[in-house]
C-alpha cells in the first residue's frame, strides 16, 4: 500500500498501473476516468475494439501523456486469454486497477420500448457484453492483479425501471449483481470490486437509447446538487478514488454519482 503524506505533490494513483476499457470518445466517461487518473499520476493502458479503434487512438492524443492502446473484445474468449501477455507487452507487469466501461444492446431491438417483444438472441447480447464480461475481463487478468487492486464498473440505477432502458437495464442488474459476486470471491485475495452509477452523461452511448435525452429534464428538476450532462469529471474522479487506497475496506458496493437524484421521490 502506497503511504500517503500530507503536503505531498503526490497523486492518489501515483505509479499504479490500470486498464481502461471502453474509451471511445472524449465524451466518453472512460476518457475522462482516464484524464483524471494520468492526473493523479497512473500509467494507462486503455482499449477498445474493430472498428472503434482507430477513433479511440485519435482521441487518445489529446492525454498527457498519451496512453498505449489495445484491441480487445471482452466476448472473445482469445482475445481475454492472450490479454495478459498484451498488457506485459506494454509494460505491465502488475495491474493495480480495472475500469469496466463495457455495455452494448441493440437499440432497435432490445431498446425504445421492445422489452416485451425482445429475441434471447439480442437479450443474450446484451447479457454477454453488458454484464457477464465484467467476469469475463476480470477473470482474464486477474493474474497479473495484486492485493490491494481494485475494479470498478458503470452503471445506471437498476433498482428501477426507465423508460426505453429495457433490457439494458435488465443488464445493469445483472452487472450489478455480477459485481457483488466478484467482491466475495476476489475478497481473499485482497482485490476489491465496486460500481459507480452515473446519472445520464452525453456519451455516445446514451445517444444510442431512445428517449434517454428526456431525462436530462428529470435531473434538471430532482437532483439536489444539480446536474452537467456535459462533465464526466465527477462521475471519473469517483472511479479514480475508488482505484485508490482510500477505499481500503470497501467492496461489493455501488458508488451513486448523480447529483443526489437517486435519493429523492417525486
Amino acid at each position: 500500500m502506497v503511504e500517503w503524506e500530507w503536503g505531498t505533490d503526490m497523486g492518489i494513483l501515483e505509479g499504479k498501473n490500470l486498464l481502461v476499457t471502453g474509451v471511445t470518445s472524449h465524451t466518453s466517461i472512460a476518457f475522462a476516468v482516464a484524464q483524471v487518473a494520468l492526473a493523479e499520476g497512473a500509467n494507462v493502458i486503455v482499449s477498445n475494439l474493430g472498428r472503434a479503434l482507430p477513433l479511440t487512438t485519435r482521441v487518445v492524443r489529446k492525454l498527457n501523456p498519451t496512453p498505449a492502446v489495445i484491441e480487445l473484445d471482452v466476448t472473445d474468449t482469445a482475445m481475454l486469454e492472450a490479454l495478459p501477455d498484451v498488457l506485459r507487452s506494454h509494460g505491465f507487469t502488475q495491474v493495480d486497477g480495472v475500469v469496466h466501461s463495457i455495455a452494448f444492446a441493440n437499440p432497435e431491438r432490445a431498446l425504445g420500448g421492445a422489452f416485451l417483444n425482445t429475441a434471447w438472441q439480442d437479450v443474450s447480447t446484451s447479457l454477454h457484453t453488458s454484464a457477464y464480461s465484467l467476469k469475463s475481463l476480470v477473470m482474464a487478468v486477474k493474474p497479473l492483479l495484486v492485493p490491494g487492486s481494485a475494479v470498478v464498473g458503470l452503471t445506471y440505477d437498476s433498482a428501477v425501471t426507465w423508460p426505453d432502458y429495457d433490457w439494458m437495464g435488465v443488464s445493469k442488474a445483472a452487472l450489478e449483481a455480477t459485481s457483488r459476486y466478484l467482491a466475495r470471491y476476489l475478497g481473499p485475495d485482497g482485490i476489491r470490486c465496486n460500481l459507480v452509477s452515473a446519472g445520464p452523461v452525453d456519451t455516445i452511448a446514451k445517444m444510442a437509447i431512445p428517449g434517454a435525452h428526456d431525462w436530462d429534464e428529470l435531473w434538471s428538476k430532482r437532483a439536489p446538487l444539480g446536474w452537467n450532462p456535459k462533465d464526466a469529471t465527477p462521475v471519473a474522479r469517483a472511479v479514480t478514488a475508488l482505484l485508490s487506497d482510500w477505499f481500503p475496506a470497501t467492496t461489493g458496493e455501488i458508488i451513486f454519482v448523480d447529483g443526489g437524484f437517486h435519493s429523492t421521490g417525486a
